[in-house]
């Protein structure tokens, strides 16, 4: 990907749970400094962070970038253009259409800067996992349920063997069935919460693939998780992260669901017919 279409302050939260003690320590410095990344040479970075100067041009690199010039313009972009504000902002004076317009450009936002992050090697190896599966079960919790039951929703369509529970008790009922044959993918915004927790620690005594999908590259869900996909959202004043990450997660979704029709196309296309054909008896 061109370096002046990535995006380096999301490129680094996407990749945060691949990099080692020293490459999360340069990290957490430019998430939390970005603006000294661009007022600072290489060296007082280096000399800052008691690191070689090598080992941030190398943490450059790993993210993406030729060099420490080129993450320093990406994170320019990402801080002064004046698309941040419009993204980031929204006051109690702002007029409806000026919400309206903020909130639609928000999730643009949210669904670009995910495709920027996006590793399409483990994306593959995710949606291999799904083919081999023998079966294949959502889980998600408050908002991620319902992206879970999307999820569902579009992989029933595809001959393969799936199911949700959107209740807490039935999903570690569910997962407890599962084997080393098939796959669990795991929704959950913050990748901490307690009932998504639970569930994985049942799949993995179970040896179940699991696939996370979250917000946070550092996090419980996405440490233990087998193979894990990434979203990225900003919270405003008037607007929590999970809002617009829903947006994102609905894309990874239909990205998996598009790839494994793609692959399995006669499967595919006669369980596409049954089911037009079962759902024309609602019709009048």
């Amino acid at each position: 990907m061109n370096n002046r279409h990535k995006h380096g302050l999301a490129s680094i939260r996407g990749n945060y749970g691949k990099f080692s003690d020293k490459e999360k320590k340069i990290a957490d410095y430019i998430l939390h400094n970005p603006q000294n990344i661009i007022h600072h040479t290489i060296n007082q970075v280096a000399d800052e962070l008691n690191v070689a100067e090598s080992t941030v041009f190398r943490f450059c690199q790993r993210i993406g970038f030729k060099g420490y010039q080129a993450l320093k313009i990406a994170l320019a972009a990402d801080i002064v253009t004046p698309m941040k504000d419009i993204h980031e902002k929204i006051n109690e004076e702002d007029s409806i259409g000026t919400v309206s317009e903020k909130i639609f450009r928000s999730n643009i936002k949210t669904i670009e800067d995910t495709m920027h992050i996006l590793d399409g090697a483990i994306f593959e190896q995710a949606v291999e996992a799904i083919l081999e599966a023998g079966r294949v079960e959502f889980f998600g919790n408050g908002g991620s349920a319902l992206i879970a039951m999307d999820a569902y929703h579009k992989f029933i369509r595809s001959g393969l063997q799936v199911s949700s529970n959107l209740e807490s008790h039935m999903q570690l009922m569910s997962a407890s069935q599962l084997t080393d044959k098939d796959v669990a993918i795991l929704i959950s915004h913050s990748g901490s919460t307690k009932d998504m927790l639970d569930v994985l620690q049942i799949l993995k005594e179970r040896g179940v693939k699991t696939i996370s999908i979250t917000n946070f590259a550092k996090s419980p869900l996405t440490k233990d998780a087998d193979i894990s996909l990434y979203t990225v959202a900003e919270e405003t004043d008037f607007r929590s992260e999970a809002m617009s990450s829903r947006f994102a997660q609905l894309s990874i979704v239909d990205a998996l669901y598009t790839n494994v029709m793609i692959a399995n196309k006669e499967k595919g296309r006669e369980a596409l017919q049954n089911m037009r054909e079962a759902i024309s008896l609602k019709r009048l």
